[in-house]
């Protein structure tokens, strides 16, 4: 299927900017819809509404918004007014409920004359339900590439939700050197602000540059967003307490830091506020689907992640019988399986057993764990058995010159057994030992759904017994670089398959995202594939089904 429309996007319009009155008193301000509008955590009777002013006013504003049936022009069954200012950057969100469950409606927004785009979006079924459709998607890097993924989601004649596993945006700079920018001077997508972001107004603005690309907002405006963070939302390899990507004596303190990227996030998603109490970073929640499924969506980055190992920073050497310096692997493998090292922390373990558990007994078939990294155990491939040590040599040799070193210590290691990537469950191999006894206890083998690798995988989960937990698909990127994009002439996919038993299939080069879809007796997960993310138009594809 060939496109080259804008899609839904079309069909809604782009807001008219008009006059905009304030509160009496206040001076008249014009107003435009230049974010488009999205919604958000649906529920059985509502859904989170979510839009965004631009606009020249300096006092807050009062902004109209109206829910209608999808199917037809009639009034609206629920409306409201509310205000927003700059306090909140300009933006709006309203959390609806009293629709009816199961149902597609239209929404839109209102300023004095200016008038919104409309958006679709749906509530959760209750009761019998026979099939459930959720885009899954993850790490849309803006100067990495066009968002074509989302306008074949925006284009999908059935979408009941599109689950983000997080990297919506990506903190880097637009330095020459910087991510993806060899991609983005040639397309001509420069971050804004140009610099990595640190402070508020920095966080506010990326949010407002990628909301702002015509694909991204078609597919909000097509269905409602289940969303959760991952690290590039605050900065790169971020943990509990620090972050790869922070350095404190030129960007502050980390947790300052955070809390500036949260407030933004919660300001510019379609994403429920935290509850009473609660920390910002308590983003676990589920969904449930009427009997058909549950979605429970975890936290694995800001509420308890132990600080991710490196082969740079935490491999020793030691000295073999030869007087050899070696790699001291089994001292490397003792840190990474300390029983210390965890990902979610033992209260949203338990949490998400008892979400698991209810849900099971509930009758429901189908339990999905939204989850930002890969689970399954994927040892680095031995490239030895398919290249010889000239070719290896001369593909080292074409790669920049700072990794160099980097990629001979993983052939050397990965050809040893140890993980390909150890931000992902391989680097808390115990934190995954709990989580499947959680699973084991709760009497379910759950669909993991995973983000982050920029890579599709269809995966077997097991234990370290070999038992059977669950099974994974891994989301390919929307737009951020592939491993496979470094390395064109190394087969790195078959060799993940091949090298590792719970590996079924993986692809490290194509882009796009899942589609699930779901009924009482089959899952369905089909790799959906964009030909380019340079042009369009593009071809859409299934890589896999």
């Amino acid at each position: 299927m060939k496109l080259d429309r804008r899609g839904l996007l079309g069909l809604l319009g782009g807001g008219v900017a008009a006059p905009a009155l304030a509160r009496p008193g206040a001076k008249a301000a014009t107003v435009q819809f230049r974010h488009g509008v999205a919604s958000g955590d649906p529920t059985s009777d509502g859904m989170v509404l979510w839009t965004r002013l631009t606009t020249d006013a300096t006092e807050p504003l009062s902004v109209d918004w109206f829910v209608r049936p999808a199917q037809a022009d009639t009034a609206p069954v629920l409306s409201g007014r509310i205000e927003t200012g700059p306090d909140r950057d300009w933006t709006v969100k309203i959390e609806v409920s009293g629709l009816e469950a199961g149902r597609e409606y239209r929404f839109d927004f209102a300023a004095a004359g200016t008038v919104s785009p409309q958006g679709l979006t749906r509530t959760l079924p209750a009761g019998t339900t026979p099939v459930v459709s959720l885009a899954v998607v993850s790490c849309q890097l803006y100067p990495g590439g066009l968002f074509n993924a989302y306008q074949a989601i925006a284009d999908l004649p059935r979408v009941d939700a599109v689950v983000h596993l997080g990297d919506y945006i990506y903190e880097y700079g637009a330095e020459a050197d910087d991510y993806g920018m060899a991609t983005g001077q040639a397309l001509g997508r420069i971050p804004e602000p140009a610099h990595e972001i640190v402070t508020l107004a920095d966080y506010r603005l990326r949010h407002a540059q990628y909301k702002s690309d015509p694909d991204l907002q078609a597919a909000h405006a097509r269905a409602p967003f289940i969303c959760v963070w991952d690290d590039h939302e605050v900065t790169n390899d971020a943990w509990q307490a620090g972050a790869q990507n922070h350095q404190p004596a030129s960007e502050g303190d980390y947790a300052a830091r955070k809390a500036i990227a949260l407030r933004a996030y919660y300001e510019w998603m379609p994403i429920r506020e935290p509850r009473q109490g609660a920390m910002p970073e308590a983003i676990q929640r589920s969904f449930h689907f009427g009997d058909l499924a549950s979605l429970h969506m975890v936290e694995t980055r800001l509420l308890a992640r132990t600080e991710q190992l490196s082969y740079q920073a935490d491999l020793t050497m030691t000295v073999d019988a030869d007087g050899t310096s070696v790699p001291d692997i089994a001292a490397f493998e003792a840190k990474r399986k300390d029983p210390a090292r965890d990902l979610l922390g033992e209260d949203q373990r338990a949490w998400l057993g008892r979400e698991l558990s209810a849900s099971h007994a509930a009758g429901r078939p189908w339990q999905v764990l939204g989850n930002q990294v890969v689970m399954a155990r994927v040892a680095g491939p031995d490239v030895s058995k398919m290249a010889g040590p000239a070719q290896i040599e001369a593909m080292i040799a074409a790669l920049p010159a700072e990794v160099q070193a980097e990629v001979r210590l993983s052939i050397q290691l990965f050809k040893a057994g140890l993980p390909f990537n150890l931000d992902a469950w391989d680097g808390y191999p115990a934190g995954r030992e709990r989580l499947y006894q959680v699973f084991e206890a709760a009497g379910v083998q759950p669909i993991v759904l995973a983000g982050d690798s920029h890579a599709f995988w269809v995966n077997e989960l097991k234990d370290a017994g070999g038992v059977r937990r669950a099974v994974e698909f891994g989301t390919s990127a929307v737009s951020s670089p592939s491993p496979g994009d470094a390395l064109p002439g190394l087969p790195l996919g078959p060799l993940l398959s091949g090298t590792n038993d719970e590996v079924v299939f993986c692809d490290q080069t194509a882009k796009g995202f899942v589609l699930l879809t779901l009924t009482p007796e089959t899952a369905t997960a089909e790799l959906r594939t964009v030909s380019t993310i340079m042009a369009k138009p593009f071809e859409s594809g299934t890589l896999r089904r």
